[in-house]
């Protein structure tokens, strides 16, 4: 009885058959493992439709792993594997020119445009064989692991939102200037809008420690304060040693505002919330106990909602 071939085409030797020369066949069907798994293959491509061919117990294009596809067809590409019957998973590589469309049978197919990669497997299931993109369902966020940085614009299209100028300067640790925020929109920026991306009036970047235009949100300077009444104009940090009973209040408050106070009570004072300043149901007693106190403070334009840990001295 003679031989017969699996799907891939690896001989399968009858019992009793090939006696003192089975080696050899054995030997061949280990080379056409080597090729199923690890082979790679370049194949130029000059017409419109191509043959991926896969032959019974000997070397062949088709059984290979990966596939380049090179060359001009003059089209796109239909590239049918043969046998339908073959379960076979393939990384192909196009260099050509055109898109080149793998195909097995009726089923589905797989295009691979001019340029790119996929991984994809035939499923063998005969006349109506399909064509399954594997790639398609990788992860987009690998893509720093796959060594490939995307750029603000695929970006934008991974997650829908534009990306910001600092979202930008996060992804290559470079300030964009603002010729680069120009290239990206199209429009020249104005000093206003320049002014609006860090907060700071252009006129002041001369000397940022100095300037009396700042506002209290632009400061990092400590403002004391000991009777607890806290102008957020004046700062955005505060320091307050009450000598008496105070009211923790702060007035010129806007959305956003955020900050500390470092309050030192040693003595202690009595200290008590404005109705526009919160804080959790102990707040006011905890203050009010010897102790040095590092409040953070956040306002919404309408409350000042205040923060501690407890006494740290």
């Amino acid at each position: 009885m003679a031989s017969t071939y699996t799907a891939t085409g690896i001989e399968l030797i009858t019992d009793g058959e090939q006696s003192n020369t089975w080696g050899q066949t054995t030997n061949t069907n280990f080379e056409l493992f080597e090729e199923m798994i690890t082979g790679v293959v370049s194949i130029a491509l000059s017409s419109t439709s191509y043959t991926l061919t896969t032959t019974d117990g000997a070397t062949s294009n088709g059984r290979h792993a990966v596939i380049v596809f090179t060359g001009t067809p003059g089209g796109t590409c239909t590239v049918t594997v043969s046998p339908n019957d073959m379960q076979k998973v393939y990384f192909i590589v196009n260099n050509t020119d055109q898109t080149v469309t793998m195909s097995q049978g009726s089923g589905a197919n797989v295009s691979v445009a001019t340029g790119k990669t996929k991984v994809l497997y035939c499923d063998g299931a005969g006349a109506g064989a399909a064509v399954v993109d594997i790639s398609n369902g990788f992860d987009a966020t690998t893509l720093a692991d796959l060594g490939v940085t995307a750029s603000a614009a695929e970006l934008n299209i991974m997650d829908g939102v534009t990306s910001t100028t600092a979202e930008l300067n996060i992804l290559d640790g470079v300030t964009a200037s603002t010729a680069e925020l120009n290239i990206l929109d199209g429009v020249t920026a104005t000093a206003s809008e320049i002014n609006q991306l860090d907060g700071v009036t252009l006129s002041n970047y001369a000397d940022r420690t100095a300037d009396a235009a700042w506002t209290g949100s632009q400061r990092a300077t400590v403002v004391t304060d000991n009777d607890g009444s806290f102008d957020m104009n004046a700062g955005q940090n505060f320091s307050c040693t009450p000598t008496g009973s105070i009211t923790l209040t702060f007035t010129n408050i806007a959305n956003g505002q955020s900050g500390f106070i470092l309050l030192a009570n040693p003595t202690p004072q009595t200290v008590s919330l404005h109705a526009n300043t919160k804080g959790d149901a102990n707040l006011a007693s905890t203050l009010s106990t010897a102790g040095t106190y590092l409040i953070s403070y956040f306002s919404n334009g309408t409350n000042v909602y205040l923060t501690t840990s407890g006494a740290i001295s």
